[in-house]
C-alpha cells in the first residue's frame, strides 16, 4: 500500500488525524465538546485514532464497525468521558483485506474512489435554518462579526440535541453504538485500485476552486498535496477572509489529504 497525506496545520497543532498500517489508512476531524469536558478536541482524535489503529491492526478479522466501537469504548474510559459532554470526531477509514476494499465513514469526510465519491451527509440536515442564514448573512457582508459566532453557538446547540439520535447524525464521542451507524462498503480491488480521503475543511475549499479533480489528486505526493492545502487556506486568507464567496462556520478549517494505492 503506497500512501501520501498532507496535513495543514501540521499533525501536532491540528484537530485532524492521519494514522496509517501495514492495510489500513484512517482519517479523523475533531470537533469541540458542546459543553466543557476537560479534554481537546486534539487529545480526544489522537487517543481515538491510535486505539483504533491498534485495534484493527492487532485484531485479525474484526469488522471496521467492531473495531470503531471498541477504540470509541476504550477511548471513552482512558479519558474517562460521558455521553454528551465529550469532544467528538468524524472517522473515516479504508482497509485492504485480499482482493476487497472495505471502508467506513462516520461524520462528513470524504472518500472519492475512481467511479464514485462517498460521503457522509446526515450533520448537513440538522439546523437547516441556523445553517442558511448564518451563510446568508456572511454572502451579505457581515464577516465572522459577534452575531455570526451566537448563530454559530445556536447551530450546536441544535446539533448537540441531534447527536447520535435516530434522525440526527452519528459521529464518534463516547457512546461506542454510534459506530453500528457508521456507512460502510466493500469494493472489489481491481474497481478501487487507489482512493483519496479528505477532510471538509479540505475538500470543500478544493471544491470551490475547482481542485477536487481526485484523477489528477491521486497522483500528487506528499509535496504536493500540502501545496493544494497551501493554496485553499491562501484563497481564505486572501481572497475571501469574511466568507462572502463560500460561506463557512469559521475563516479557516484544519485541512487534510491523503491517496492510497492499493498494490501487491
Amino acid at each position: 500500500m503506497q500512501v501520501a497525506a498532507a496535513q495543514v496545520p501540521p499533525f501536532q497543532d491540528s484537530e485532524d488525524k492521519i494514522y496509517v498500517t501495514r492495510d489500513t489508512i484512517i482519517m479523523l476531524d475533531g470537533a469541540s465538546a458542546f459543553t466543557q469536558a476537560g479534554i481537546s478536541t486534539s487529545n480526544y482524535a489522537e487517543c481515538l485514532g491510535q486505539n483504533l489503529c491498534n485495534i484493527l491492526d492487532g485484531e485479525l478479522g474484526v469488522s471496521l464497525q467492531a473495531g470503531l466501537a471498541a477504540a470509541i469504548d476504550q477511548t471513552s474510559r482512558e479519558l474517562r468521558l460521558s455521553r454528551g459532554r465529550s469532544p467528538s470526531s468524524t472517522v473515516t477509514v479504508v482497509r485492504r483485506v485480499g482482493d476487497v476494499v472495505e471502508f467506513l465513514l462516520l461524520g462528513d469526510n470524504l472518500i472519492a474512489f475512481p467511479d464514485v465519491t462517498v460521503s457522509d451527509d446526515r450533520i448537513a440536515r440538522v439546523g437547516i435554518e441556523e445553517r442558511q442564514e448564518y451563510q446568508r448573512r456572511l454572502t451579505s457582508g457581515t464577516g465572522y462579526d459577534r452575531t455570526h459566532r451566537a448563530a454559530m453557538r445556536e447551530l450546536q446547540r441544535r446539533q448537540a440535541a441531534s447527536r447520535n439520535q435516530e434522525g440526527g447524525y452519528w459521529i464518534a464521542e463516547a457512546d461506542p453504538s454510534a459506530a453500528d451507524h457508521a456507512i460502510v462498503g466493500r469494493r472489489s480491488l481491481a474497481q478501487s485500485p487507489w482512493a483519496v480521503l479528505a477532510t471538509d475543511g479540505a475538500y470543500k475549499t478544493m471544491a470551490h476552486l475547482g481542485l477536487d479533480d481526485w484523477n489528477v489528486v491521486r497522483d500528487a505526493n506528499r509535496d504536493e498535496l500540502t501545496g493544494i492545502l497551501h493554496q485553499c487556506q491562501q484563497w481564505e486568507a486572501i481572497s475571501d477572509p469574511d466568507g462572502r464567496e463560500l460561506p463557512r462556520a469559521k475563516r479557516h478549517d484544519d485541512k487534510s489529504l491523503a491517496t492510497i494505492f492499493f498494490s501487491d
